[in-house]
């Protein structure tokens, strides 16, 4: 066996790959420029180019659906940003953190205890009170002297976590600072997100707002031509490729980080099966392959709390699909909660929660008025049989057994 593996891999190294960057083709490259995106990136630059005079740029609030250019638009204006102003002497600290990593953003102290470490200041992961450990970074930034600009993306996802309280304070002790200054750039898929949270917060954070519209199919076509050609070698993607690829992204969702992973899967499909060229009919296998995992990890990777209304969900639904609705879901929360031990969220909340989960294409809700009794959502189930009794079951082990 262990001579077998040696020859494949042998002959997978000599093979000519129809890849000639794969780098190109992945989620986390920021290319050198960006398409469709030039008033976008000049809106940010002009947010935040105070900093080179040393003053606090705005807080920034950006929205938009995934795969619009949100983060690498930041991404490569910051990086253009802190460039110019090691140039210019100018002290600048970028912190980009992705709110989607549990173990950064469960709550208010481990994010402060991460800026702190950015700064150089080590802080247990648990033990001191949370006010200590805002002095340790408080007086880590006013040593180093130097503004911050703090980059939470999916800060939405900070904010069910750790409270909207967190935001606050980040700009509260603004005023505390003499040598440095924090700024917010908040980035969102939730295009109502400010709406939930405290009034108060929202004054004092909200200074900026920047909307990223989904791409059109041209838009996502020229993106696609150029990562492709980047990513691939000449010759290697059969005619008609790229356009099914970007028509299918912008007519259901306007994706363009699904696109470029739709076109990556594809060729690693055609790799595999030896064939020379990514064919339209590799584009229909990765769509699948990508749908499941999509689906899979967004789920898993949710807040307990949303994974419990979803396991709600799930449960109240027959297996015909039927219409359920707001009511129905929050009783039957209401008595999972009360089994595992989880603090209910209001209706309201969970009202909201139900919202999340439609735009994230795992359920639809539909607003619906009931006249004088109000207005609720009416639930329905898009997803395979096959895949809600998958999910059933990692919500399952995920609520009762983690």
């Amino acid at each position: 066996m262990e001579k077998g593996l040696n020859q494949f891999f042998t002959d997978y190294v000599k093979k000519e790959s129809l890849f000639a960057s794969k780098k190109a083709l992945q989620s986390n490259y920021i290319p050198d420029m960006l398409e469709h995106r030039d008033e976008e990136i000049n809106q940010i630059a002009q947010v935040l180019a105070p900093v080179l005079r040393g003053d606090r740029p705005s807080n920034l609030f950006i929205y938009g659906k995934t795969g619009t250019g949100k983060t690498v638009s930041i991404k490569h204006v910051t990086q253009n940003l802190v460039q110019v102003a090691k140039n210019q002497e100018v002290a600048l600290n970028v912190c980009y953190v992705n709110c989607k990593l549990k173990k950064i953003t469960d709550t208010e102290y481990r994010l402060i205890a991460h800026l702190s470490r950015e700064l150089g200041k080590e802080i247990p992961a648990t033990g001191l009170p949370t006010d200590e450990v805002y002095k340790i970074f408080l007086a880590a930034l006013e040593e180093a002297k130097t503004n911050m600009i703090l980059v939470l993306d999916e800060i939405d996802h900070l904010v069910q976590k750790a409270g909207d309280e967190l935001l606050y304070n980040l700009v509260r002790h603004n005023a505390e600072l003499e040598n440095s200054q924090i700024a917010v750039v908040g980035i969102s898929n939730d295009l109502v997100f400010t709406d939930h949270i405290d009034p108060r917060v929202k004054s004092s954070l909200s200074e900026e707002e920047l909307l990223f519209a989904p791409y059109n199919a041209l838009q996502i076509q020229d993106i696609l031509r150029k990562r492709t050609s980047q990513g691939f070698g000449k010759g290697k993607i059969e005619p008609g490729v790229v356009e099914k690829c970007a028509a299918f992204a912008a007519r259901e969702h306007g994706d363009a980080r699904r696109a470029i992973d739709l076109l990556r899967v594809a060729g690693e499909l055609a790799e595999r099966n030896n064939e020379p060229k990514v064919c339209v009919s590799h584009l229909d296998v990765a769509e699948a392959k990508i749908e499941k995992d999509r689906v899979v990890e967004s789920v898993t990777k949710q807040p307990k709390q949303v994974q419990a209304v979803l396991h709600s969900i799930f449960h109240t639904a027959d297996s015909e699909r039927k219409i359920i609705f707001t009511g129905e879901v929050y009783s039957e929360y209401s008595e999972l909660c009360a089994k595992i031990g989880l603090r209910p969220l209001t209706q309201r909340r969970v009202s909201d929660v139900i919202g999340e989960l439609d735009m994230l294409g795992i359920i639809n809700a539909r607003v619906i008025s009931k006249g004088r009794y109000g207005r609720t959502r009416e639930i329905t189930i898009p997803l395979a049989e096959q895949m809600v009794e998958h999910l059933t079951g990692l919500l399952k082990d995920a609520l009762f057994f983690s």
